[in-house]
């Protein structure tokens, strides 16, 4: 599981990208793979939630930029 350290999104992309590769491996057991699946799953929330926030950002700043020209 991560630790928490650093919760940008590129560390939990990065995490992610680890948790992904372990499990296309295989070779691990059941509870080893449960374990790295649930911790993918919640990565993967994790990221697709910064980029929402990220992508609000950007579609309010686009809506001021176009304000400032339709004045």
């Amino acid at each position: 599981m991560t630790t928490g350290t650093d919760d940008s999104f590129e560390a939990l992309y990065d995490r992610l990208q680890a948790v992904t590769t372990r499990l296309e491996e295989g070779n691990l057991p059941l509870e080893e793979s449960v374990t790295l699946y649930e911790e993918g799953m919640v990565l993967a929330q994790r990221c697709q939630a910064l980029l929402a926030t990220v992508e609000q950002r950007i579609e309010t700043l686009r809506e001021q930029y176009e304000d400032g020209f339709s004045r």
